[in-house]
């Protein structure tokens, strides 16, 4: 059985485009996996705890020495982790808030990001991914262009996720980029239709492989 993780991050909920375009990836992997599992993490309407004294603790702390507040902490963050590991595939779907993710996609990923669960150091000090084998499709919408020149220059949004990815050993990563939308209703359309188009073509991608 495929097992799917669902991760959406907009604060705009239904009028999200990332979100959107994701769903519709979402939907024909579904089709191509008939009996595939799926776990959504709806970030924007149900925010994790951003980094604090109880979670930090219950990283770094021994389990037998952890109170009340840090157990209840660290037991949130494996579970994330457990979700990460258990995933065949994610879609995760990233809306650019002021050129970069959005706090709510960085608390996630603050959660994950576990030496010695998702990464750790290697005896010379590089470090290793510990999630690997996993199939990553990243929904990117940006109201301008930041593909290519000038824009690119200021996108702190996809040049981070795939680090982060990386980092924790999901490398085999595939963006679909939602992006122009602010100049005019018609052009919002157009960005969605082809990223549509985009999303679908990997999906069928997916299958095939």
């Amino acid at each position: 059985m495929t097992n799917i993780l669902f991760v959406t991050t907009s604060p705009r909920g239904a009028d999200s485009l990332s979100t959107k375009v994701a769903q519709t990836l979402l939907d024909d992997l579904e089709a191509t996996h008939p009996a595939a599992r799926v776990v959504t993490r709806d970030l924007g309407t149900d925010p994790l705890p951003h980094l604090g004294p109880d979670l930090l603790g219950g990283f770094f702390a021994p389990e037998d020495a952890r109170t009340a507040e840090q157990k209840a902490a660290a037991a949130l963050s494996d579970d994330l982790v457990a979700e990460l590991k258990a995933a065949d595939i994610v879609v995760l779907a990233s809306a650019m808030i002021n050129f970069t993710i959005t706090s709510t996609l960085k608390s996630w990923l603050d959660h994950l990001a576990r030496a010695g669960q998702t990464f750790r150091y290697t005896e010379d000090g590089r470090p290793e991914g510990l999630v690997t084998g996993k199939k990553v499709y990243v929904v990117l919408a940006t109201g301008g262009i930041y593909s290519a020149a000038p824009g690119d220059a200021f996108d702190f949004q996809a040049p981070y996720l795939k680090h982060m990815l990386g980092f924790m050993g999901l490398t085999d990563v595939e963006i679909i980029r939602v992006e122009g939308s602010i100049f005019s209703p018609e052009a919002a359309e157009n960005a969605v239709a082809a990223a549509t188009a985009q999303a679908r073509t990997v999906a069928q991608q997916a299958e095939a492989a």
